[in-house]
């Protein structure tokens, strides 16, 4: 194979190199079959058996029962989830959290289903931070956050606390990067292109008993939870070619030694290039004051000068390291380090940063 790039892209992002030559076999003959996963019928029993282990793997790595959660694989990304949430369970009213872009689009669309009110934000200070000491109502239909921000670069490193409510979070960026206590969420959805596959499809995991409790009927049959929940993803055609790399980047986590050992490796990851902003922050500043913020999926920092950014971003690249440069929205620089970016591409990086500031600064 030949050598690969320095992958910092947000998303879609870096896949495991296992995972890609895994989805490279398949695409042109999937399970001895003489036929690519791209041509056979969904309802086959060898696809059947690629969405059973990529759910029993889902709940297997979280730490949680099929008893009591489905795991689902649907279309739209996780801006379809904005809606659906809203759409199947807000009667009352709904918390949402606000920390950047994503929960601000996740927020729009549940005012338009119902009362939906905004318990804590950080749009204050541009999002820069967590907001701490959150206290919830006690009795909304549902909480909601977005766990990691990476446009911002902020990350909840715990969960929030919301009693006896229901609890929602969009993990899009930073699903399975670390352990969780899992089983104090009612719904996690996540774009599976940041940190579990390619784009198109989104992976949900619900508590079934929430679903069939207090999820509403009386709405358009595919945006229904119960709709998927009864059929096991499988009432229409699903995402099958996206289905089976995130299987496969399931498989991969627990090859590693599942999420404690991926935790691990991406803190020293995180550490490598924030402790370069902390002792050069006169060059390299973190957009992201507070340490305990940080995110450790998409880590953002600026330079002395735009001029400076523009020249690191392109010096960068001819290095074949791609994807540095900051959302369009805040500018800046960006490197997004996902569970599947090698330890190597950060050592390099933080290498190629010190270069340029003996030289730039």
């Amino acid at each position: 194979m030949a050598t690969r790039a320095h992958n910092f892209f947000a998303g879609p992002a870096i896949l495991p190199v296992p995972v890609i030559e895994a989805a490279k076999e398949a695409a042109y003959d999937f399970a001895g079959l003489g036929m690519s996963i791209l041509e056979i019928s969904h309802r086959s029993k060898e696809f059947d058996a690629v969405v059973q282990k990529a759910q029993a793997d889902a709940l297997e790595i979280m730490g949680l029962s099929a008893d009591d959660y489905a795991v689902l694989f649907l279309g739209g990304g996780a801006s379809t989830q904005f809606a659906m949430v809203p759409m199947n369970f807000l009667r009352g009213k709904a918390e949402y959290v606000n920390t950047g872009e994503w929960a601000t689009k996740a927020i729009k669309e549940a005012k338009m289903l119902g009362e939906t009110i905004v318990t804590a934000s950080s749009e204050d200070a541009n999002f820069n931070y967590i907001p701490k000491n959150i206290v919830f109502s006690g009795d909304a239909d549902y909480v909601h956050y977005t766990s990691n921000n990476t446009i911002y670069g902020t990350e909840f490193k715990g969960t929030p606390e919301v009693g006896n409510v229901p609890l929602v979070c969009d993990m899009s960026s930073d699903m399975l990067s670390r352990e969780l206590d899992y089983s104090k969420y009612s719904l996690i959805y996540a774009g599976a292109q940041k940190n579990l596959g390619p784009a198109g499809v989104t992976l949900v995991v619900v508590k079934k008993a929430w679903v069939e409790e207090k999820a509403k009927g009386d709405i358009p049959t595919m945006l229904r939870y119960k709709t998927h929940v009864s059929k096991e993803s499988m009432f229409n055609t699903p995402p099958v070619f996206p289905i089976f790399v995130v299987g496969k980047t399931l498989e991969w986590i627990k090859s590693e030694g599942g999420l404690g050992v991926i935790q691990q490796r991406n803190e020293m990851k995180a550490a490598l290039l924030y402790d370069i902003f902390d002792a050069h922050a006169d060059f390299f500043t973190a957009t992201v004051p507070n340490k305990e913020d940080r995110s450790l999926m998409n880590v953002t920092f600026r330079l002395p000068s735009e001029d400076l950014e523009t020249k690191f971003i392109a010096e960068a690249k001819a290095l074949k390291m791609f994807g540095l440069k900051g959302h369009r929205s805040v500018g800046g620089c960006r490197a997004s380090i996902y569970n599947a970016c090698p330890v190597e591409s950060v050592e390099a990086l933080a290498r190629f940063m010190e270069k340029f500031m003996a030289e730039n600064k």
